[in-house]
């Protein structure tokens, strides 16, 4: 994903001019902070009409919610209800896990997350119940097969549910959408959920309730393991890797500053993905019809399994290219004098931050560790905000403003995040990075500049000296405010 079109005024160029807002110490003190003192993330304050929004949709999910349990325990019977229900669970962690680990750059917020999740379970399941059982019906009363629901209605209704709730997380909540990679792990929680819910019918109701009435409870927990093993073993995926194609579209159209690609995106997947998951229906309704179970064989091995392999190489890639990000977007802090090369370069990999996590407990203690963890997430944020920028995401001055002000509340919580580790580590020369160079203090007492090496050794914690004060007092001057900037410390997109 490229940028559309920039922002015509220099907008983004200023971002990385704000000054920072008061002098670093000289020095950094000799004990870390309290560990209750610790800086917090910006908050954004109180929007009431969003509150009552959300309010209404959690609501709403209970109701819903309410109305699944009532359905399923009606037409299940308890002890049906409570096996499926324990069955479909079982393989929910894992799912979870696997789109968690997708977003381990730059977490969601918790609530978001069970948002989707519960909106996919009892809200997507409620109404896709309903439509399809009205649908059922009435092909029944056309006297077509009842089959056609699962091949013309269902897909359409599901998927169309299932996105709805990560869509108004994109419409209420956009800054929460930092690309594909966040819309996959919505979208994806949002399928988990839907499937689980799903998968309590055909384990309770298909599987042992079904066996139980025919031929006893011996036959019911035989049918529970055969679909368990066929439904959630082998196709497992099946619903997350539909509902991964309305995500791209999401996230395509969070970091497109075209209108159209905004609408369309969205549209584009969601149509990919009642169209897949229409074929995935498709198969068995042919393969029943016409006795040739080739047919299901052929389908699942000549198009379900690559679509699947495409989306989990794509989702890695995405992870990879949300880690880059920072070696891409940061240097311009590094250059204004609120970064270093190493603290860059030790975003640019989960590994790299791992060895940074560690470094910061070994010198600050659980402290540090707390605070290295809030400093890689704030940069993080940082990197998208100004990526955003540079895009040209944010067209209304009520948006810039924003976009401004989140982003000095970052650099100061990164600056009070740095100063639980920086300059603790007995084992390394202490000094400055003043936008320009090094400036190193030996044991010795002596003192020399140290240029920046190609690729940036990690990590070198050093202190920063404040950028020059602004020739603006609006504090947001012109780029190139702070004098001539330097050429890159390293070469751009240096691993």
């Amino acid at each position: 994903m490229r940028p559309d079109q920039p922002a015509g005024d220099g907008y983004a160029d200023r971002m990385a001019d704000t000054p920072p807002g008061a002098p670093l110490p000289p020095t950094v003190p000799a004990v870390p902070p309290p560990a209750g003192a610790g800086p917090r993330m910006p908050s954004r304050g109180l929007n009431w009409p969003r509150i009552l929004v959300l309010a209404g949709a959690v609501v709403f999910i209970a109701a819903c919610a309410v109305y699944m349990v009532f359905k399923l325990g009606l037409n299940l019977g308890v002890e049906a209800l409570l096996i499926g229900l324990v069955a479909a669970i079982l393989p929910v962690p894992v799912l979870v896990g696997c789109f968690l680990w997708l977003d381990r750059y730059e977490p969601e917020p918790l609530r978001y997350l069970i948002f989707c999740f519960a909106w996919g379970a009892f809200v997507s399941t409620a109404a896709s119940l309903t439509v399809n059982n009205f649908s059922a019906d009435r092909f029944e009363d056309w006297g077509l097969p009842t089959a056609l629901t699962a091949v013309l209605v269902a897909p359409f209704i599901e998927e169309l549910t299932k996105a709805i709730g990560p869509l108004l997380l994109l419409i209420f909540r956009r800054r929460e959408f930092s690309g594909i990679t966040d819309a996959l792990v919505y979208c994806g929680l949002s399928a988990v959920g839907f499937a689980m819910v799903e998968n309590i019918l055909y384990l309770g109701g298909y599987g042992y309730a079904t066996g139980v009435e025919r031929y006893g409870p011996a036959t019911g927990t035989q049918q529970v393991i055969a679909i368990f093993i066929v439904r959630i073993l082998l196709f497992g995926f099946a619903h997350p890797l539909f509902t991964s194609m309305t995500g791209v579209g999401l996230g395509i159209a969070a970091r497109a500053a075209n209108r159209w690609v905004r609408v369309l995106a969205p549209l584009a997947g969601l149509l990919l993905a009642m169209m897949l998951h229409g074929l995935w229906n498709l198969l068995p309704t042919l393969t029943q019809a016409t006795g040739e179970t080739l047919i299901m064989l052929y389908g699942f091995i000549g198009v379900m399994v690559p679509v699947f392999f495409g989306m989990v190489g794509l989702a890695v890639w995405l992870r990879a290219w949300e880690g880059r990000l920072t070696e891409r977007t940061l240097p311009d802090y590094v250059r204004a004098g609120w970064l270093t090369p190493p603290e860059v370069a030790a975003l640019s990999s989960l590994g790299r931050r791992h060895a940074a996590r560690v470094w910061a407990k070994r010198v600050a203690g659980d402290a540090g560790l707390r605070a290295m963890r809030g400093y890689q997430f704030a940069a993080t944020r940082l990197a998208l905000l100004r990526d955003g920028a540079l895009r040209g995401l944010d067209r209304r001055p009520v948006d810039r403003e924003r976009t401004a002000r989140e982003e000095r509340e970052l650099l100061d919580a990164i600056t009070a995040y740095r100063s639980f580790f920086v300059g603790r580590d007995p084992q390394v020369p202490a000094g400055i990075w003043d936008g320009h160079r090094y400036q190193l203090r030996f044991p010795d007492g002596t003192k020399r500049p140290v240029e920046a090496p190609d690729e940036p050794v990690v990590p070198i914690p050093v202190v920063l000296v404040p950028p020059p004060p602004p020739a603006h007092p609006s504090g947001y001057g012109p780029p190139g405010w702070y004098g001539q900037r330097p050429a890159a410390p390293w070469p751009p997109g240096h691993p």
